[in-house]
């Protein structure tokens, strides 16, 4: 999957430039302002933002700074670039929440490598979380905003584990938010839909029961919302690469 960059820059060769740089390795989303920002924010899954500081209007600071306190996009990484050259403006960059700050001029090389570097690290985490049968989803979280979010998520789908009709729709009512904005929330997260998600939580759960050694594989497949025992094996070796049975041998045992 390619990811989607969005670039907010008032300077329309600036923006040209970066396309070119850019545009071989990444899907661009081009903006000159914040409120053209904010409407493909709205409408698109953006796994990075790059944006100048000094722009009319809403500059990057305050830009980094309400999208960063939105659990909508807070997950989202943001790269800086200024020509502010002093400790200062470094200093408030870091502080609004952008995850880099890169100084005008700047390499083209170095551009790549944190963009690369940013969105490798947000793929390994949520590679874990999905392969690990007992890594906490909160592993995924970027910010506190981001930690509230997915704790209650997390909390919501355990609490009616049992219940094998759990969708989007009970999700989103739980959240507060549309089916839409909470679908674009978890993808980008996670990388998983909200159904993957559901199902990678109850699978979660079983691994623990497994480890528990006080049920059957029927039984658990029940506890946590599965009607075939046929299709919960399946996906505990979709998601975790071994069948119930030879991760629970794999267990130590007293």
């Amino acid at each position: 999957m390619t990811e989607n960059i969005l670039i907010i820059d008032d300077n329309e060769d600036i923006l040209e430039f970066l396309s070119v740089v850019l545009r071989d390795s990444y899907t661009l989303h081009l903006a000159s302002d914040g409120e053209i920002a904010q409407n493909i924010l709205d409408k698109e899954i953006i796994h990075l933002i790059i944006s100048d500081i000094m722009m009319p209007g809403i500059d990057g600071f305050e830009l980094c700074k309400l999208i960063k306190s939105n659990v909508e996009y807070c997950h989202i990484p943001i790269i800086l670039l200024t020509s502010k050259n002093t400790y200062k403006a470094h200093i408030e960059g870091l502080e609004v929440g952008a995850d880099a700050y890169i100084q005008k001029p700047f390499s083209t090389e170095l551009l790549q490598i944190q963009i690369a570097n940013l969105l490798k690290n947000r793929r390994k985490i949520k590679e874990h979380f999905a392969s690990s049968p007992f890594e906490d989803v909160r592993i995924m979280a970027h910010s506190k905003t981001d930690e509230a979010f997915l704790k209650k998520l997390d909390e919501y789908i355990n609490n009616n584990i049992k219940d094998p009709n759990i969708d989007i729709d009970m999700l989103a009512g739980h959240m507060f938010m549309s089916r839409t904005t909470l679908y674009r929330k978890i993808k980008s997260l996670s990388s998983l839909s909200p159904k993957e998600l559901i199902d990678l939580t109850r699978l979660k759960k079983a691994a623990n029961l497994i480890a528990c050694n006080e049920f059957s594989f029927y039984e658990i497949s029940k506890m946590v919302g599965y009607s075939s025992q046929s299709l919960f094996s399946r996906n505990f070796l979709k998601y975790f690469k071994m069948s119930p049975n030879e991760y629970a041998n794999s267990l130590p045992r007293e």
